[in-house]
């Protein structure tokens, strides 16, 4: 048995062909990364050119073609690359991948929940509910779409969370991208004040502030009064803006209102105390 064990450990032929699997391997690997690679640069150059052509579809889409595209080039060429691997090592693929097919048709049925997954997220990307970029609202979980697959979706919150979630689980959406926002600005002035005064010197100031920012895309408008508070009185100004660009105008807007009232000596109302000292009478 020594001997037997000697000669098959010794033998050239065996090691030739080792080597030849093991370089085999290796130039498949290889070359299946490099394909991978060159295959995503052109379909972001294909993407690129087209974003020139006047026929071009939506920027959100495209990206979420390009993401698409490469996650289905990289599925497709690993398969193809462990395929060949499989050969490589003498192993016969066609009744693997014949036996394969019948271990898989009885793991579909306890997989329905993955078949789920990959129809919805087709649909997701047929229909275009929602693109990369784009900041959404998924039961409890809101932000920017990193990532859309034909499995998962990948939604990255402000404060920089990844939440992935199972595209079948996704059954309501909201999408904050598509259409125009609405800036809404509360400003607040005491009873004391000239109201009309008030009014007119916030209406001057949003026809300054109409060219001054680009995301506006209406002039600011001051609808009036709002509500009468305890010890205030409360004007509100709204502004169609783009896309998720309601909070950073609503901001800038309070600025220059605040800087605007100030320059005129109008105060915000801030709270205030009245003390009574009642003496008793003394009979």
């Amino acid at each position: 048995m020594w001997n037997q064990a000697y000669e098959y450990i010794t033998n050239v032929e065996l090691w030739i062909n080792l080597g030849q699997g093991l370089l085999k391997i290796f130039l498949i690997m290889f070359i299946s990364t490099i394909f991978i690679r060159i295959g995503k640069l052109a379909i972001g150059k294909i993407f690129f050119f087209r974003g020139k052509s006047p026929l071009r579809i939506s920027e959100r889409r495209e990206n979420t073609l390009a993401k698409l595209l490469e996650n289905i080039l990289t599925y497709v060429v690993y398969f193809i690359a462990i395929v060949m691997v499989l050969e490589a090592m003498t192993i016969n693929v066609g009744a693997l991948l014949a036996g394969a097919g019948i271990v898989g048709l009885a793991v579909g049925f306890g997989a329905q929940s993955l078949v789920k997954d990959i129809i919805t997220g087709f649909f997701i990307i047929f229909e275009d509910q929602f693109s990369v970029g784009d900041h959404i609202r998924v039961a409890s979980f809101e932000g920017t779409v990193e990532e859309i697959g034909l499995r998962t979706t990948k939604i990255k919150n402000w404060t920089g969370e990844l939440h992935i979630l199972p595209n079948g689980s996704i059954t309501e959406v909201t999408n904050f991208s598509i259409h125009n926002s609405m800036a809404v600005v509360d400003i607040s002035i005491s009873y004391e004040t000239d109201i009309p005064e008030a009014e007119r010197i916030v209406q001057e100031l949003l026809n300054e502030v109409a060219d001054k920012y680009e995301e506006i895309v209406t002039p600011p408008e001051l609808l009036g009064i709002q509500n009468l508070a305890a010890s205030e009185v409360i004007l509100r100004v709204v502004c169609e803006v783009q896309p998720m660009s309601h909070f950073k105008i609503s901001r800038l807007l309070r600025k220059d209102i605040k800087l605007r009232l100030d320059e005129h000596g109008i105060e915000i109302p801030y709270p205030k105390m009245v003390m009574y000292n009642r003496k008793e009478q003394v009979g």
